[in-house]
Order: structure tokens, then sequence, then C-alpha cells
């Protein structure tokens, strides 16, 4: 090929095939600029210019699934990305018979982030993007207030429903939100689709974590629901994201994805020598951008090209981005794939 494009280099890395060069991207939350449509989409686009990223994950605001079923937030009031919650629409575990599916085009908060990446689409019409969607067990975490990870609490909710009420005294209750929740998510990939969207940012969050759900819990409560989504999704490119420490990404060897990002520091998880059959989708710690250590972003950056050097590779920190990170550390970590 002669000229790559950004989505001949993005079609194909994720195809599991060489291009001409390993492609990169970052992402953050603009936590002022992520209460509407037009303000998501004028950032995302700005941002994307300002470093001229290969390929977009748009970064709504944390709790835009959660939404959908009701929950309401201060969203003057943050805690790093995570907006207080005000209410949940599930303050007792018997409560989740009352979640419904829902119509994507017809429920408020997925309408507008489907505005989002039309507006997104327009302004970047040659750059490949993908949607974060959050996996049902994710996001009823987040509906009845708690945490998705094990070692954070849910901002603004200080007694949560407990998990032995909703998945062990509520079992069937929980698969009828989860089954629920799944439908509504499918709905919602596929209106992404004609919104413009190429594929999903999909993240189980920390809920891999042995510590939050063994083997045989996170099985039953998130693998079926999770096929249910990214069946709906099979029309682009997938990335899967599994947060944190012990993230076990080899887990999701036999997902319908098309590529994987955990992280590569954190206690408990391999680094990008795993044995994985995704393209694998990192390299670089996230918590560096936080005191914006530019040397070792370089150096990080640079082993990572060179490990995987010969291979389909896509070069990202391995969470989202801190807000403290500036423009500089920014602009020398993508760099790393130009040099």
């Amino acid at each position: 090929m002669s000229a790559w494009t950004k989505q001949d280099r993005f079609q194909a890395i994720l195809s599991g095939e060489l291009a001409d060069r390993p492609i990169v991207s970052g992402w953050r939350h603009f936590i002022d600029k992520e209460q509407t449509a037009g303000d998501l989409a004028d950032t995302t686009i700005s941002f994307t210019n300002q470093y001229d990223w290969d390929w977009v994950k748009i970064n709504p605001r944390a709790t835009y699934l959660a939404e959908a079923w009701g929950n309401q937030y201060d969203f003057a009031d943050y805690q790093t990305v995570f907006p207080r919650q005000k209410t949940t629409v599930i303050p007792k575990a018997e409560n989740l018979w009352d979640l419904e599916v829902k119509k994507a085009a017809e429920t408020p908060s997925l309408a507008e982030h489907l505005d989002a990446v039309r507006r997104i689409r327009q302004g970047l019409p040659d750059t490949p993007l993908i949607q974060t969607v959050f996996s049902p067990l994710t996001v009823l975490l987040f509906i009845v207030g708690r945490s998705a990870y094990v070692t954070k609490t849910v901002f603004g909710i200080e007694q949560p429903v407990t998990l032995e009420s909703l998945f062990k005294e509520h079992r069937a209750a929980a698969h009828h939100a989860l089954h629920a929740i799944a439908l509504t998510l499918a709905d919602y990939v596929q209106e992404l689709k004609q919104a413009g969207s190429d594929g999903l940012f999909y993240a189980v969050t920390g809920t891999a974590h042995p510590g939050l759900f063994n083997e045989a819990m996170f099985d039953e409560l998130s693998r079926p629901y999770d096929s249910i989504v990214l069946e709906a999704a099979s029309y682009g490119k997938n990335i899967l994201h599994t947060c944190g420490a012990h993230a076990q990404p080899e887990k999701f060897n036999d997902y319908r994805i098309d590529g994987i990002s955990w992280d590569t520091v954190a206690e408990g998880n391999p680094g990008l020598e795993a044995e994985l059959k995704s393209t694998k989708v990192g390299g670089v710690d996230h918590g560096l951008f936080a005191v914006n250590d530019i040397a070792q972003i370089r150096q990080q950056a640079a082993d990572a090209l060179k490990l995987m050097q010969g291979k389909p590779f896509i070069l990202s920190p391995n969470c989202a981005i801190p807000l403290s990170v500036t423009d500089e550390a920014l602009e020398q970590f993508k760099n790393t794939v130009l040099e």
C-alpha cells in the first residue's frame, strides 16, 4: 500500500495485520465539557486535532449509561472523574425487577451520546472513532451505587445495597436486570453504527478482579451479557478494557473482540509479553501522566514499541490519562511512534 490512511492502519492492526507503523492514541476526561453533546463533541474534536491522534476513544462522562435508568448525579461536584451520585433507582435488591429494556433513541442520556458521536464523526470524517460502553455488570453496579472496583467507593452513596443481597439473595432479579441492561446496550450499539462509530471501547472496568467476583461468579454475571453486547457490535472493531490490578486479560481470549487493553504495570498483571489472541493496546503507565514524567513516558513507549516490533500494536496509556496531564507530555508521547 503506497499511502496508509488512519482508517487503513486502524483496520489492519485490529485485524491482526501489520501496517506501515504502529498507531497511537490517548484519552482523558474533560469534566467541565462532558454534560452536553455539543461540548463533548467540540472538546473531543479539538483534543484529537491538537495531537493528531491516529484514532479516537470517545470519553463520555462516567455515569452516562447508569443515567439511562434514572440515576441522578450532581455535575457541580466531582471526585476525580465521578460526579456525586444523588439517587439510585435500585435502593434495595428487590427493585432489580423494576429495570426495563430501553430504546436508545428514546432514552435521553443515550440519545445525547448518539448525537455526540454524530457530531464527532462530522468533525473528524477520516479518523477512526470508537465509543466507550461499559459492560452490563458494570452498569448495574453503578446504578445501585456500588463501585466496579475493589478499592474504590461510589461518590455520594454511603450505604449501597450489598453484593450478597444483589447476587445471592436476589439472584434471579439480578439476572433479569443484567438482561434488560444488555438488550438496551445492544440496541444502543446498533444505533452507534448509524451515528458513525467504528466499534466499541468495551470496558469491564475492575469486575475481572478476583477480589470482587470469583471466576464462577464473573462467568455467570458478566460473560453471557458481554456476549449480547459484543454480538451487536460485530460490525466494527472492538477493544476490550479490563481495568486495574489482577485484571486477567487472558480471561478474554475467547471473547469476540479485536483488541485488548489492560494495565501492563499493575499488580498481578502480565506485561506486553502476555499470550493474548487480540491486538495488544497499551504499554505506558497512565500514572506517569499524573506527574508528567516525560523521560519515563518516552522510555516506556520506546520499550513497548521495541518489544512489539514486527507485530500489530496500538501504543496507548494503560488507562485514562489523569486530569493533570500537560500538553508537552502528550506531545512527547505521541511523537514516539514517528521517531
